[in-house]
């Protein structure tokens, strides 16, 4: 069984991880960050350069998957990573689908405030999307 975990720098996302070790402790578990560029460029206060955001972004992810490995550690379990860049809801479901993905299990949301409203909630999107079960950990 092959199970999907988007990962961002949230504290659901992290909730999600651990939920997705231990329900599916057999499972080939692969950890994806979808990198967004539009949203990194506001992060910074330098000119918006994208391959430099990319970069960036790329590097806060290695430090997440870092997290990520010892976490599946701590439970006895191994996982694979993965990074895309894009709009994460596409790249999610994305993956999933070229990738044979049996399951996706994803944290509630990782935006909160004017973000969320504005881009809308990522779980939301992938529920609506995705052709494989979906699991929302709150």
């Amino acid at each position: 069984m092959k199970i999907l975990v988007p990962l961002d720098d949230s504290e659901p996302a992290l909730t999600a991880l651990e939920h997705a070790l231990e329900t599916f402790p057999e499972a080939d578990l692969t950890i994806l960050h979808v990198v967004n560029p539009s949203v990194s460029a506001y992060r910074s206060d330098a000119p918006y350069n994208f391959p430099r955001a990319v970069e960036l972004e790329e590097e806060k992810a290695e430090a997440l998957f870092e997290t990520a490995r010892e976490l599946a550690t701590d439970h006895d379990g191994t996982l694979e990573t993965a990074t895309m860049v894009g709009a994460p809801p596409r790249g999610i479901v994305e993956y999933a689908s070229e990738h044979d993905v049996d399951g996706i299990v994803l944290g509630s949301h990782g935006r909160e405030g004017v973000s969320r409203v504005l881009l809308g909630s990522v779980a939301e999107q992938v529920v609506r999307r995705a052709q494989v079960p979906v699991t929302v950990v709150r």
